[in-house]
């Protein structure tokens, strides 16, 4: 079932396919990564399934593969240039409703009480939010390697 047009999911992807997205990162088989708007934590990414369906389940078993695959090439992607603890991954869709998965990077340097909680219930309102300035090495770094691991995994 395609998702309306007019959720962020539906109007990201617009901007991706016509260039125009200054949050994008890479595309991948299954869709557009890119930063979140707010960076809670350092190189918080989201996957935006193109085409934009309402949710995984919307998807064939190959398109469904492909949706999950990603979402991990880019955990992987997470972890080689941030040196971060572990990747989250969370679909929720419950606010806006396209499929989109949040990939997010835990960190050492996170408290231990806010490390184990999920990052939604962190302090929203405290977070930077994308700027070129401030993220943009770090999302050229990530395309860079999201798109190495896309080559070494087509060549397996």
């Amino acid at each position: 079932m395609s998702a309306p047009a007019d959720t962020v999911v539906g109007q990201r992807v617009a901007l991706a396919r016509e260039g125009r997205n200054p949050w994008l990162v890479a595309r991948v088989s299954s869709g557009w990564v890119v930063m979140s708007d707010k960076q809670v934590v350092p190189g918080q990414l989201i996957l935006l399934a193109d085409p934009v369906v309402t949710t995984l389940n919307d998807l064939g078993p190959r398109e469904r593969i492909s949706f999950l695959t990603d979402m991990v090439l880019i955990g992987d992607a997470l972890l080689a240039v941030t040196g971060c603890l572990r990747v989250n991954y969370d679909i929720l869709g419950n606010t806006d409703p396209a499929l989109h998965a949040h990939i997010v990077p835990r960190y050492v340097s996170e408290t231990e009480e806010r490390r184990v909680m999920p990052i939604w219930l962190y302090d929203w309102s405290t977070a930077e939010l994308f700027s070129e300035d401030i993220h943009g090495e770090l999302r050229r770094a990530l395309g860079v390697e999201i798109a190495r691991l896309t080559l070494a995994q087509a060549a397996e």
